[in-house]
């Protein structure tokens, strides 16, 4: 038997103007923005929201966005979308692809705005069949891990109240049409750590004369493979990942320094800090090995917290995805490596529900080589790839996962 929840989301969203929100999609992924310059991507935002009759703030938190709906007595419910798009030039071929050089939505946030624009107007129209407060949350800097963060420093909850329950979605690889939930753990903690070496400047025909700091880079860049796989339980999942190296200037000049930078994943504290703290004693051992004239400067910057959602408000959220979509659409697909700073919405206390959404096309998903799911998985573009492009259709499904999960909290008639 369907819930009111379900039936009431179809309702609504059975004449949403599905042609005006595609291209809306399509119009934001022609003009992304990096992280704290989305002013275009929440302009448009905003706008929509105040045409649908939101009470509506510019400029939280930097480049974010508020719309609050307020209609009677009820939960407040809080849905979220990240803004911002990536230094990643695009390679997909799409008639309507970035005009912005060297920068795409890449991860997806477009459609999330998409999204949570379309899922904002139906509500909005639809408010005769709920009672509540409903909170709209165009989000900035997702990318850089600094958005969130900012939003509840400049007084969001504040200024618009705290919500009962938040509820986010991301747009992943896989074919079009699953809602893969997990009732705990769905997404791991980032961590970025910097490393400096320190080496002894000279002539490219003298070495002797110098440290060489990019030879002890590379020494130590190869070491760091064994943290995960001598240093780390075969069974704690954890990854590390040297994303960038830097050192000299000149073919024929050892520089003084090089410079190393390093992401973390890991889906418990103990072995973030054991990582931590094996890279420490990694890096202060290579430089001491090379004679490098000064211990290597190891710094821990940006960090993401886990995702892990609350049991019951997750099952709730699935259950009703599960009515909407039909039986074998929504499924655990156990936490993945990726991370997210939407738990810091939480403030460590607030219940929320964060799931994902597939968008490969089914084209692209049939054509990609391999038998079975995972080969498939690997094969199809996925977030941060130039080739991303997530199937416009997805635009309708993605509107009614987060109408339906507001409608499974807020008082429905």
């Amino acid at each position: 038997m369907t819930s009111t929840a379900a039936r009431t989301a179809l309702d609504l969203t059975a004449d949403l103007p599905v042609t005006d929100l595609e291209d809306l999609y399509r119009d934001l992924h022609r003009h992304p923005e990096l992280s704290l310059r989305e002013h275009r991507t929440a302009g448009k935002l905003a706008g929509r929201l105040r045409d649908a009759g939101f009470e509506t703030a510019e400029g939280v938190g930097g480049t974010g966005v508020v719309g609050r709906l307020r209609n009677g007595d009820g939960p407040t419910v809080l849905l979220r979308a990240d803004m911002d798009a990536l230094p990643v030039a695009e390679a997909t071929g799409l008639p309507y692809a970035s005009r912005t050089a060297g920068v795409m939505h890449a991860c997806g946030h477009d459609l999330h705005v998409t999204w949570l624009t379309g899922a904002a107007e139906a509500l909005a129209a639809g408010r005769a069949a709920w009672t509540g407060t409903l909170l709209v949350v165009g989000q900035p800097a997702e990318e850089t891990g600094q958005g969130a963060a900012r939003m509840i420093a400049d007084g969001m909850y504040e200024r618009f109240g705290r919500p009962d329950v938040l509820l986010g979605q991301h747009a992943a690889p896989g074919p079009a049409g699953l809602y893969p939930h997990a009732p705990g753990l769905i997404m791991s903690a980032s961590t970025d750590v910097d490393i400096v070496v320190h080496g002894r400047r000279g002539h490219g025909s003298r070495p002797e004369a110098t440290v060489d700091p990019v030879v002890t880079a590379a020494y130590l860049v190869t070491r760091l493979q064994t943290v995960v796989s001598r240093e780390i339980a075969a069974g704690e999942a954890a990854v590390l990942t040297v994303g960038r190296v830097e050192a000299g200037t000149r073919h024929n000049i050892i520089p003084a320094e090089a410079r190393i930078a390093l992401n973390l994943r890991t889906r418990s504290e103990e072995v973030r800090q054991r990582m931590l703290a094996a890279i420490r004693r990694i890096a202060q051992g290579e430089c001491l090995a090379a004679g490098c004239p000064r211990e290597p400067e190891v710094t821990v910057g940006d960090s993401f917290p886990m995702t892990v959602n609350h049991a019951g408000t997750d099952a709730a959220v699935a259950a009703v995805h599960g009515e909407v979509f039909g039986a074998g659409t929504v499924f655990d697909p156990g936490p993945a490596m990726g991370s997210e700073d939407f738990p810091v919405l939480a403030l460590g206390t607030i219940p929320y529900s964060y799931w994902f959404v597939t968008t490969t096309p089914p084209g692209v998903w049939e054509q990609a080589p391999g038998d079975t799911f995972p080969e498939k998985f690997s094969a199809v573009p996925s977030n941060h790839s130039p080739h991303f492009a997530p199937d416009p259709a997805t635009v309708l499904p993605g509107v009614r996962t987060l109408v339906s999960g507001a409608l499974a909290f807020l008082s429905v008639a």
